[in-house]
C-alpha cells in the first residue's frame, strides 16, 4: 500500500499548480528515493511514513492551504520516523529533506 501512496503523492505533485517547476522536481526526486528506502522498512512504519507524507503533500498543494493541518501533517510525518533514526538514518534524512523544503517554500 505504501508503495500506491507515493505514487499518488507523485502525481499529485507533478499536477500541482503552486509549485514552481524547480521545487517540484526536487520534492518529486526526494519521494522517489523516499519510496526506495521505505521498502526496506516494516509494512506498519512504511504506510505511516507514507501516509504522512501524503498528508503533508495534499495540504501543501491546496488551493487554499490550512497551515494548521499542513503543521499537523509535517509534525506527524517528523514523529512517524524518529523512532527509525538508528536503523534507517537515510530515511529520517529524506523525509526531513521533505519537510525542510515544505517548510522553506512557506507552505
Amino acid at each position: 500500500m505504501s508503495k500506491q501512496l507515493i505514487e499518488q503523492i507523485t502525481n499529485k505533485l507533478a499536477q500541482a499548480d503552486g509549485l514552481d517547476a524547480e521545487a517540484r522536481q526536487e520534492l518529486l526526486g526526494m519521494l522517489e528515493a523516499l519510496q526506495a528506502e521505505i521498502g526496506g522498512l516494516g509494512d506498519e512504519h512504511a504506510e505511516s511514513i507514507a501516509s504522512f507524507a501524503g498528508a503533508a503533500t495534499h495540504e501543501a498543494t491546496r488551493h487554499a492551504r490550512n497551515p494548521n493541518l499542513l503543521r499537523h501533517a509535517v509534525d506527524g510525518l517528523e514523529e512517524s520516523v524518529k523512532e527509525l533514526e538508528a536503523e534507517h538514518p537515510k530515511t529520517v534524512e529524506i523525509v526531513n529533506g521533505i519537510c525542510t523544503m515544505l517548510s522553506n517554500l512557506g507552505i
